[in-house]
């Protein structure tokens, strides 16, 4: 990891940039899945599947015997873990939901919102050597919570055409009953645009790599609601001198080892032994299984070190984490100025992990510097709320001399004479 010291404010841009790959790259290749998935439906994903994922599939649906079959090899211990995890998350999301309250703006003037389930959702589920089964349950739960009618599952099957065990468990667990075997940007078109055995759905959810997320984007810009833009993994952590240097090297690991793509900053204060931290660091990474993948992702990631806490502040908001660890003594303190992240992680006892798999709050979340105007999934995400309205006719006689003062002044005659005639009624009875 390259160290920095003391880096001026307008070189903090370039510091903060995350590694991408050229659009020009990327796009010419996803709008040619999209377009062969919006025309050929089914078969379209077959072929990919068999282009990327190397396997032939005759049909996309992960059967119930498949689901029984599977959830049956599980281990148990997993089992509990992965049962616990979804309790503490059912229990923080379902705090979200809030009842609606009707407010009287003035006398006769009622007005109130109300959530409504978003009735068709996808969810897509990366598969490969880190299937993320985890983030079934952050976001079939508040699926399930929120009362989303039909919530479909993408996750891509590995070489023999199988679905993980884990990911189907999860399935279960958030009552998702309808799970494909397709994974990548044709899962992304696939929930988009309907094919003969995928229903098209009104929102996607879910994390990927670069191709994933920029197919969520481009089907966004045709009408298609998504969660947000949540690419490659990245953890920014704030560590001081009392910072255990074993715990700020694994924080860091933690997320290296997601992708090559991913990054991890280090905000260090000048007391802090760099060295140290970066031997650890290289000491706990010939240890990772991916290790490879980890090393690659370190590549991408810095050290910054400043000798002011608040310029450490400010450039961790500047950065916008997706994650922000802040391992130092003042933690809370610390906390109170964070405006830019996605989720915050506090003291030297929360590793980021306990939020990735089991704290409860949602792990689905901006990245990119997003956070500096996106929130992460939360119950929220699965609603949309309707606002009412009910007028009385005490109500019109108070509010509507402003509509027609307002509406004269923006010269649309007709919204002004819709007061106007009830007015003139009541007026005249």
């Amino acid at each position: 990891m390259k160290v920095i010291y003391n880096p001026q404010p307008d070189t903090w841009k370039a510091l903060c940039a995350r590694p991408q790959i050229d659009q020009e790259v990327l796009d010419p290749a996803i709008r040619r899945i999209l377009s062969d998935v919006r025309s050929k439906g089914d078969q379209a994903l077959k072929d990919l599947t068999l282009e990327f994922d190397g396997v032939r599939l005759p049909s996309l649906a992960v059967t119930d015997a498949e689901m029984v079959s599977a959830i049956m090899t599980l281990d148990d211990n997993l089992k509990v873990a992965m049962q616990t995890a979804a309790k503490n998350i059912e229990t923080f999301h379902a705090s979200q939901h809030q009842e609606s309250k009707v407010i009287e703006t003035m006398r006769g003037v009622r007005c109130w919102r109300k959530a409504v389930p978003i009735d068709r959702v996808g969810i897509y589920i990366p598969g490969g050597s880190a299937p993320l089964f985890s983030t079934v349950l952050m976001l079939g739960i508040p699926a399930r919570l929120a009362g989303c009618g039909d919530v479909i599952l993408c996750t891509p099957p590995d070489k023999q055409g199988n679905v993980n065990p884990a990911i189907l468990y999860a399935a279960s667990l958030a009552s998702i009953s309808k799970v494909f075997k397709v994974g990548g940007a044709q899962a992304i078109a696939a929930m988009a645009y309907g094919t003969e055995s995928i229903p098209q759905v009104y929102k996607i959810f879910g994390p990927g790599n670069q191709f994933v997320t920029r197919a969520k984007q481009l089907v966004s810009e045709e009408g298609i609601a998504i969660d947000m833009p949540a690419g490659p993994s990245e953890v920014l952590v704030i560590a001081d001198a009392a910072a255990n240097t074993a715990f700020v090297a694994a924080d860091l690991l933690s997320q290296a080892e997601h992708g090559a793509d991913s990054q991890v900053m280090l905000v260090a204060l000048s007391n802090v032994n760099i060295e140290a931290i970066q031997a650890e660091v290289n000491r706990q990474l010939q240890d990772l299984p991916r290790r490879d993948i980890a090393a690659k992702a370190l590549e991408n990631s810095r050290i910054v070190v400043f000798d002011s806490l608040d310029a450490a502040i400010q450039f961790s908001n500047a950065y916008a984490p997706e994650h922000l660890i802040i391992n130092t003594v003042e933690a809370s303190a610390i906390a109170e100025r964070v405006i830019n992240a996605g989720s915050v992680f506090l003291g030297a006892w929360t590793p980021e992990s306990a939020g990735d798999y089991a704290s409860g709050t949602n792990h689905t979340l901006p990245t990119n510097g997003y956070a500096r105007a996106f929130a992460g999934v939360s119950f929220d995400s699965f609603v949309k709320y309707i606002t009412f309205q009910e007028i009385s006719e005490e109500g019109i006689r108070a509010i509507g001399p402003v509509v027609e003062t307002m509406a004269d002044a923006e010269s649309l005659q007709a919204h002004k004479a819709a007061v106007t005639k009830r007015l003139e009624y009541l007026n005249s009875n």
